[in-house]
């Protein structure tokens, strides 16, 4: 039942009685509801209603505004009928309304008991009749028109009006007990309406839907009766499906409320009684039961033993419900939840082992050599553990691959966290407990996650580790690191010692450079430098292509991938010393070749390279010319990305005056190394068969090609200074040669690193003739067979033995 029909009902019962004929309160609703003999007037005032029409057969309050028809009403009270026309307006505006806003039809009201409130005047109103308005005599308000009283044409005995009638009464009478807010008062109303009355019962019909005002009013504007009927018994079937859904849904949220209700009594009573009985525990004693429950299981240290004991006995005598239970409760589910005494069995099978490796990586011949020899040895031991192994390598190399690879040649668990920008201590070592939300460090997690105390692992990207006010997470690394410290690890959470010297550490870096010198310490460096051309292509072959076509469920024979273009993709859009680049450009391959196998129905995609720039567009990197001429030199460069080729060029600009000049964004060393070069060249002009006073008069200006790139380090003076060398003596390399090593005042060549990374990076430029400092020598030993194959190289100790392979002195 709507809000009006609740109002209608209490506002009936409190018409009272006046001495000009009203209704009493109780004469009954068809005294209420069907128009009595009294004189309907030609003239009345006219009130807008918003919300819904008024029907003749409704009785219920009404509510406007103070200032505004409080004249109109005044004016009504002074009338001998006290009756007043509403009419509906919909959503116009007051400031809009006009004589256009009001509809044609309206209803006629009797007006009781007016009450003045601080901006709203109230009373309450009883239908009537329908009137239709005629004249307008008063445009502006207080609004006055002259009114007519339409007669409702009605044949009350026809079968169809009674059937529609009796069709109304049964809707409303389905309506009551669905939604009993309709009360008993209409139910005594039904009683007494007529279907031989079908009027009034129409009108009251539509007034208890809770239908729009649009089709109210197309209600009350229908005078036919039969039309009417037609009109509002859809109405209240609609009305009727709404109660019906709502009650509906109101059963079912109380048979689920009263579900749940009766469960949990019975829940609790079950509880009681098992206690009673003694065959139930409560939350307390269940928990304790549990951590022992866990701790069969394991060997326990006496001296954590203690600790859990002590927490179980304070666990006992606290309540569930107060804090200190919640936190002694997860520190005793950390506690017992670490693997005390179980280990895993490691496999110290080399030949497994190997396996395992060449079957998960190509090339990195040496590496997989230096972890064989780790294992090797860990077999004479007996176990592998407290050592701390540090991959270094570019990215996209495999280190984080190579990693899981030995955990699974040991048969151990594998656990890979990055350390990369932490910047808290905390991760590492553990919140205090006395911090809300406090939790053991990192390692601690592990251990319970992998639920053994000789997992394998893995510290990603150690070289990115941040600093902050927080602590300096390299430094608590120190502790974890080191075989000699790590056998008592305390975590700050747990505060028992942990026994980590059975844990075989991994990290990676790209670069030695940001890793604190006594962690550096602490661990055993294994150099992946990156794959040349032939190396790639096993990796592509045997491990990116293969993998990227079963990610997207290609068959193998629907994309064929030919040698020539392969080799073309690597050297042509894929450089680096890793090989994700290359899995993108595969991945590009793939996706471009998918949409060739569906949109033109093809069986097969060949890819050669005649049509691989339709698949990657024009190739990203040419094939770089080895620069030559007078006072250029090739030198040779490590980065973070690999190794790579870096000419130098050395030109007189002018003989007005004496300079040097340097560009091409080069950092504070390289500066230092250039001024040497310069200073060296400078002194020994006439040693090395140049003109001496040739930098008497002469501006030089040194330049490092790809000038928006920086560039540092101590491996180019060697470089240089053959380059001004050259300039000097105008005489030109006449073959492919590069250089690297840093040179002193007195002309002395120093080692320098990356020799691998060096070499790989000539041989991509196919120049196979070397200069090295002597002190290297032993790092180009070391190299793989194929990596030297076809290359010459000549060590120098001193500038001398420079100047005599590349000048012939």
């Amino acid at each position: 039942m709507s809000q009006h029909e609740r109002n209608s009902t209490e506002a009936f019962d409190d018409v009272q009685d006046t001495q000009d004929g009203q209704t009493h309160p109780h004469d009954g609703a068809g005294s209420a509801m069907v128009p009595s003999s009294d004189t309907l007037p030609e003239r009345i005032y006219l009130l807008p209603i918003h919300n819904r029409p008024f029907f003749p057969a409704q009785v219920q309050p009404l509510i406007l505004q103070r200032q505004r028809w409080e004249e109109t009403l005044e004016r009504v009270a002074n009338t001998p009928h006290h009756m007043v026309g509403v009419a509906f307006i919909g959503d116009v505006s007051l400031d809009d309304l006009g004589p256009d806003s009001f509809p044609e039809i309206g209803t006629a009201v009797k007006v009781h008991r007016t009450q003045n409130e601080d901006q709203q005047i109230q009373f309450i109103a009883q239908g009537r009749r329908r009137f239709r308005i005629q004249r307008w005599l008063s445009k502006t308000p207080p609004y006055l028109v002259e009114v007519s009283y339409p007669r409702e044409p009605v044949d009350a005995e026809a079968e169809e009006a009674r059937a529609y009638a009796m069709s109304l009464i049964n809707g409303i009478k389905e309506l009551l007990p669905i939604n009993p807010l309709y009360g008993e008062e209409l139910k005594s109303y039904l009683n007494r309406f007529s279907p031989h009355e079908p009027g009034p019962l129409t009108d009251f019909a539509a007034a208890i839907t809770s239908a729009k005002g649009d089709e109210l009013q197309a209600v009350l504007e229908t005078l036919p009766i039969m039309d009417r009927m037609q009109r509002v018994l859809p109405l209240l079937r609609k009305e009727i499906e709404v109660a019906q859904l709502q009650h509906q849904i109101s059963e079912q949220v109380n048979s689920q409320m009263q579900q749940h209700q009766r469960e949990f009594f019975l829940r609790e009573q079950l509880k009681v009684i098992q206690k009673e009985l003694g065959i139930s525990k409560d939350d307390r004693e269940s928990d304790v039961d549990t951590f022992r429950a866990r701790l069969e299981h394991l060997n326990v240290p006496e001296r954590v033993q203690g600790r859990i004991d002590d927490e179980l006995g304070k666990l006992s005598v606290l309540e569930t419900g107060s804090p200190e239970y919640g936190t002694t409760r997860n520190y005793l589910d950390w506690l017992t939840s670490m693997p005390w005494g179980i280990t895993s069995d490691d496999q110290l099978d080399l030949k497994q082992a190997r396996g395992v490796l060449d079957r998960d990586h190509d090339g990195l011949s040496d590496v997989k050599e230096r972890i064989v020899e780790f294992l090797a040895e860990g077999a004479f031991k007996g176990d592998v553990g407290g050592s701390i192994v540090l991959l270094v390598g570019p990215p996209g190399v495999g280190k984080t691959s190579v990693g899981r690879s030995i955990a699974e040649a040991l048969g151990r668990k594998f656990y890979r966290f990055s350390v990369g920008g932490m910047r808290d201590e905390a991760e590492i070592k553990g919140h205090r407990r006395t911090y809300v939300g406090a939790m053991p460090g990192k390692l601690a997690q592990a251990l319970k996650e992998v639920e053994v105390e000789n997992p394998v692992i893995m510290l990603d990207e150690i070289d990115k580790m941040g600093q902050s006010f927080q602590g300096d997470p390299a430094s608590a690394l120190l502790e974890v690191l080191d075989p000699e410290q790590n056998v008592d690890y305390l975590d700050h959470y747990l505060d028992v010692r942990l026994d980590l010297s059975k844990v075989l550490f991994v990290c990676t870096a790209n670069t030695l450079d940001n890793i604190p010198g006594p962690l550096l310490d602490r661990m055993e460096q294994i150099r992946l430098s990156g794959y040349i051309a032939e190396e790639k292509i096993a990796i592509a072959k045997h491990h990116l292509w293969p993998k990227l076509l079963k990610r997207d469920n290609i068959p193998k024979k629907r994309i064929n991938l030919t040698d020539t273009a392969l080799r073309q993709v690597i050297e042509g859009y894929a450089r680096e010393a890793g090989v994700r680049q290359l899995e993108k450009q595969l991945h590009r391959i793939v996706r471009k070749a998918a949409v060739k196998l569906l949109e033109e129905e093809k069986e097969t995609v060949k890819v050669s390279v005649n049509n691989l720039e339709e698949f990657l567009g024009a190739p990203i990197f040419r094939k770089e010319k080895v620069l030559k001429g007078v006072g250029v030199v090739t030198g040779l460069a490590w980065t973070a990305m690999g190794g790579a080729t870096l000419p130098i060029e050395a030109g007189k600009v002018h003989a007005l005056t004496r300079g040097f000049k340097l560009t091409g964004k080069l950092g504070d060393v390289m500066q230092e190394s250039a001024n040497i070069a310069y200073s060296y060249t400078l002194g020994h002009l006439g040693e090395y068969g140049a003109d001496p006073d040739f930098f008497n008069e002469a501006f030089i200006h040194l330049h490092v090609p790809e000038g928006a790139t920086p560039k540092d380090g101590p491996s180019a003076g060697v470089t240089m200074t053959t380059a001004l060398m050259s300039l000097a003596r105008n005489q030109s390399i006449d073959r492919p040669l590069a250089m690297t090593g840093e040179l002193t005042l007195t002309g002395q060549v120093l080692p320098v690193g990356g020799i691998r990374e060096k070499v790989i990076a000539a041989r991509r430029s196919e120049i196979f003739e070397l200069i090295l400092p002597e002190a290297n020598k032993r790092d180009y030993d070391e190299l793989p067979d194929y990596l030297k194959a076809g290359m010459t190289v000549h060590f120098a100790k001193v500038y001398r033995d420079v100047s005599k392979v590349v000048f012939g002195r």
